[in-house]
């Protein structure tokens, strides 16, 4: 009776056709390691992000009176509302979580080199369109450091020359964040982000499974196929890489609940005191500042304090962020070794590649901190280490020394 069903859907849909190009007949490399579970994970919290966003969706209430209390409604009066609010706000942090550490498995294992510069081009689109829909639903609950944070990164717009003012009240719909603002930011963010969302990540597969996946040894297993035309160091992506990344996702799953039961605020990283209250025009918080995954790049943005050119600071400071983000569509045509993989790269890049690193993750402590003393030194020597990670890539990728590459998978 099944095989009946399914030939009858088949004549009607591809379904046995997807289902093998993409699971059971899709060759991925057999030397997978643990960097390679966050793409799976990033997908399982796309995957949560959207069930939980409609469930919160049918109690919110778009609405600069009533935001506030519907939150508040949904946290404390409907059935399991808290448990979908926090799966939530944590999943956007843990969102950003995988998301960061898979970019990193790719400058690792040269995942950005030919021929899959076109995925690392649509994932960039996915990070920058997973920042946007973070950034609008930050200010969704109408907390007081969700107005004021908004308040401050629109008006950022308003540096840009000529079109700044105008483009900074199109984003807002008024002359402040105001419910004009919120109304827009609530559609964006549950209708027209995610769909972009869910079609860039579709790509973003389709495209992968048409070069082939990277390894850790950075070698195509195209180029060695037996009779059969299977690769000789492949292995079918199910049932063996859906099983390891059950385990990946078991793992990740007792440390996602592990913070929504014990600390979902983790301490004001994830959910800040500031926005337990609502939003107030005349009191602004002490200290305003972005999540923690946006936090390198406002300190980026802070680390430029001096007027250059007659262009003023905040100007400087707004082209640098964007051009933080933008370099990285670069990466594949800027890394210039004649190999793909760091297990046989020099030690020049490995050590460009660990400072880049540290400063990142040094700017994102850093943003959280107030742009004076120390501080403020410290996001400026790592601002310029971070840009020399990408401006001195061309020179030291070409003379780097580097080792012999194997011809099959190791």
């Amino acid at each position: 009776m099944m095989q009946k069903v399914l030939a009858w859907i088949d004549v009607r849909f591809p379904l046995t056709k997807v289902w093998e190009e993409h699971l059971a007949k899709y060759y991925a490399p057999r030397n997978f390691n643990f960097w390679y579970y966050f793409g799976s994970l990033a997908l399982l919290v796309l995957v949560i992000q959207i069930i939980t966003g409609i469930v919160l969706a049918m109690h919110y209430k778009p609405d600069a009176r009533l935001a506030f209390a519907s939150v508040e409604y949904i946290m404390r009066d409907v059935p399991w509302g808290w448990l979908m609010r926090y799966l939530h706000s944590t999943g956007a942090s843990a969102f950003f979580v995988v998301v960061y550490l898979h970019m990193f498995r790719g400058l690792l294992y040269g995942s950005h080199r030919n021929p899959r510069e076109l995925i690392w081009i649509i994932g960039m689109l996915i990070f920058i369109a997973l920042m946007a829909e973070s950034f609008m639903g930050y200010l969704l609950p109408w907390g007081n450091m969700s107005y004021w944070g908004a308040q401050v990164i629109i008006s950022l717009f308003d540096a840009i020359p000529l079109i700044g003012p105008t483009l900074a009240e199109w984003i807002r719909g008024d002359f402040v964040v105001s419910d004009a603002t919120l109304n827009r930011f609530f559609s964006l963010h549950v209708a027209a982000v995610p769909l972009a969302l869910v079609g860039l990540v579709y790509v973003h597969i389709v495209a992968l499974h048409k070069v082939g996946s990277n390894n850790p040894d950075g070698i195509d297993i195209k180029k060695h196929k037996g009779a059969d035309g299977v690769p000789l160091d492949g292995i079918p992506f199910h049932p063996y890489y859906t099983v390891k990344d059950m385990v990946g996702v078991t793992v990740f799953l007792m440390l996602f609940a592990a913070v929504i039961f014990f600390a979902p605020e983790m301490g004001g990283w994830f959910l800040e005191h500031d926005n337990f209250v609502p939003a107030n025009i005349l009191q602004t918080p002490p200290e305003i500042k972005p999540l923690w995954y946006f936090t390198p790049y406002y300190s980026i943005l802070r680390a430029n304090t001096v007027n250059f050119l007659w262009i003023p600071a905040k100007l400087w400071g707004v082209f640098f962020m964007g051009l933080s983000l933008v370099l990285f569509f670069f990466l594949p045509w800027l890394d210039r070794s004649p190999v793909k993989s760091i297990r046989y790269r020099g030690w020049i890049f490995k050590t460009a590649l660990t400072v880049f690193a540290i400063s990142f993750v040094t700017l994102g402590y850093v943003g959280t901190k107030p742009p004076e003393g120390l501080y403020k030194t410290l996001a400026q020597v790592c601002t310029v280490l971070y840009f020399a990670f990408f401006f001195l890539m061309p020179w030291y990728t070409r003379i780097d020394k580097i080792k012999p590459v194997p011809d099959r998978v190791t």
